[in-house]
């Protein structure tokens, strides 16, 4: 048995949940997230707790335990907490500008690159234009946004410059000069 799985998820303050077979919807103070949970998982609610237990012991049940209960955790926070991620714009000239949900980068193209965020991503620019933050209640969403927005422009080995989250670290290559 997964030890993550067997791990009892609380639902906090103005949280609920509603399980409907294998479909559960939870709500909160941020929004709602609905989920269908795989055959072999079966997610109960007592009280302010739920669990997530697989109903047979199959090799497929004893691998969808951890990750469906972790999806029900972070379905959880996102209605109560919601979730960020910081990307960090690195180059001469390299900035970004949010409009409503529209982020426009220029990152050395000819062209600014647009990015039309989908429902439940807000973008914000701070620090002089060079600090993107992406936010929602969906932390699967948010991160594919995020790496979306990175890949428009990786971080290269050699000077450094590019779009990369804001604690990743990149290593750099010495280049032909040898330094």
């Amino acid at each position: 048995m997964s030890r993550i799985g067997k791990l009892p998820i609380p639902l906090p303050d103005q949280v609920s949940a509603q399980i409907s077979g294998q479909h559960i919807t939870i709500k909160g103070p941020k929004g709602t997230l609905e989920r269908e949970i795989p055959q072999p998982i079966e997610v109960k609610q007592e009280g302010e707790i739920i669990t997530v237990k697989p109903t047979n012991d199959s090799r497929i049940g004893r691998q969808r335990h951890g990750l469906c209960r972790t999806l029900v955790a972070n379905m959880v926070d996102g209605v109560s907490q919601g979730f960020q991620k910081r990307l960090a714009i690195q180059g001469v000239g390299y900035r970004a500008q949010a409009q409503g949900k529209k982020l426009t980068l220029n990152v050395g193209y000819s062209k600014p690159v647009e990015i039309e965020m989908p429902d439940g991503i807000d973008v914000a620019v701070e620090n002089k234009n060079t600090e993107v933050i992406i936010s929602g209640i969906s932390k699967e969403l948010v991160g594919n946004v995020a790496a979306r927005v990175r890949a428009v422009r990786p971080p290269e080995p050699y000077k450094g410059k590019g779009i990369r989250y804001f604690d990743e670290q990149v290593r750099r290559k010495a280049g032909k000069t040898g330094k």
